[in-house]
């Protein structure tokens, strides 16, 4: 064997192996290479630059419940096509196609939760079933949250991310947008808090009704939030936008939003706003009933 073959064979010996796909992802605002393992125990933001890569509806509820501890509620709800819809696809399709992907019925998923021991009730979106988009299903379900929550006095969580209203599904998708407003409005009249998550993005109708209705509204940093899309509003007011328009701290800066919390403190500081507001959401009901019971006596 003379030296050119024996070259050719230690260069075959010491061939790289095939990297298998998602093993890393690179952080799309600092370039950074992560290892897609490290980056899941550290909630998917990116260590060096604190970018929130998006994440699903599970994972939030992993991250915002205590182990084992949620119990979904109408999971059975899925969409139907009354208006037989179809653009370059049924839409039926994409119902289809969408929950084949996600393995979920519908772009939320609600149900009960508990913090730190503390019960409350909690709805989650997720973007990657289509564009996590408010149809009609999405609306009955929050509807059916908030009022489960007033029936047995939970504080209510939902977490936003959405592209909007639903186009395939027309003025039905738009009348969520009152529909869910009002069961948040009955929220209010029983004394039971509220708290809004706002992730990257909140768009459209849903920044437009329940996202911004929050007794306290909560961002993740950086993250899109608005109602029509930065391009639009560009070339509808004809005019150069501010610099960070329609960021979580832009709003925070304008007084939308009360805070931004990094998606690693989210636990801590919903724990600790769930306890503060029902302890006084307890005093202002007990205060309200002993009132009740005033002039029920001076009645008599």
């Amino acid at each position: 064997m003379n030296w050119l073959k024996k070259a050719k064979q230690s260069l075959k010996a010491f061939r790289r192996k095939k990297i298998p796909d998602g093993l890393w992802e690179k952080c799309p605002s600092c370039g950074e290479i992560l290892f897609t393992k490290e980056l899941k125990r550290q909630a998917s933001v990116c260590p060096r630059c604190q970018f929130h890569f998006r994440i699903g509806a599970l994972d939030y509820i992993d991250l915002l419940s205590d182990p084992s501890a949620f119990i979904e509620i109408n999971s059975n709800l899925t969409s139907l096509d009354p208006l037989q819809f179809k653009d370059t696809k049924k839409y039926a399709e994409r119902i289809k196609a969408a929950m084949d992907k996600t393995s979920l019925n519908s772009a939320i998923i609600t149900g009960t939760a508990s913090i730190d021991s503390m019960r409350f009730a909690l709805g989650v979106m997720d973007f990657s079933f289509l564009g996590g988009s408010m149809g009609s299903v999405v609306g009955e379900k929050i509807y059916r949250l908030a009022k489960k929550a007033v029936e047995e006095k939970l504080p209510l969580v939902l977490v936003s991310a959405s592209g909007g209203a639903r186009m395939q599904e027309s003025i039905l998708s738009l009348m969520q947008m009152a529909k869910v407003s009002a069961a948040i409005a009955a929220l209010s009249r029983a004394g039971i808090p509220y708290i809004s998550i706002l992730t990257n993005p909140t768009t459209g109708g849903v920044a437009a009704s329940f996202a911004f209705q929050g007794d306290i509204i909560i961002a993740e940093p950086k993250a899109l939030i608005g109602f029509a899309g930065p391009r639009v509003i560009r070339e509808t007011v004809g005019e150069e936008l501010p610099e960070g328009f329609q960021r979580a701290e832009f709003l925070l800066e304008h007084g939308m939003i009360d805070m931004i919390r990094s998606r690693k403190e989210l636990k801590d500081t919903l724990s600790f706003l769930l306890r503060a507001l029902t302890s006084k959401s307890l005093e202002a009901r007990e205060e309200k009933s002993k009132e009740n019971d005033s002039k029920a006596i001076k009645l008599v």
